[in-house]
């Protein structure tokens, strides 16, 4: 368990290094600021920075963190699919540690009888 503790972490902070200047370069990444931004471009706006806090939340809550990143993913994805947006998948990548955080944060819930 504690390599799918550190690949989790290893991969969110790899992820973290890679994504955040991308964030910063966008020009304002303020979500609805810009109104030439469509409405799926302002809600992945909106979810990276929910995926970024999920990222370093999980190195010491686990089961926070992965939830935080698999909603937001899975809203952005919802929201990309519904208003027919070119997905794309690297906003797929940040669910790989947010799935093995999940899965830590997990291991060790025992049924209490």
């Amino acid at each position: 368990m504690k390599i799918i503790k550190w690949t989790a972490r290893i991969i969110a902070l790899c992820v973290l290094l890679f994504a955040l200047p991308f964030y910063f370069g966008y020009g304002n990444p303020l979500p609805f600021a810009n109104p030439d931004y469509s409405l799926w471009e302002n809600v992945a706006l909106a979810m990276m920075p929910l995926v970024f806090i999920g990222l370093a939340l999980g190195w010491k809550y686990p089961k926070v963190g992965g939830w935080l990143i698999v909603a937001a993913v899975a809203t952005g994805f919802a929201v990309g699919f519904l208003t027919e947006a070119n997905l794309s998948a690297n906003l797929a990548v940040p669910l790989i540690p947010g799935i093995l955080y999940l899965i830590d944060g997990y291991k060790n819930t025992r049924k209490v009888a």
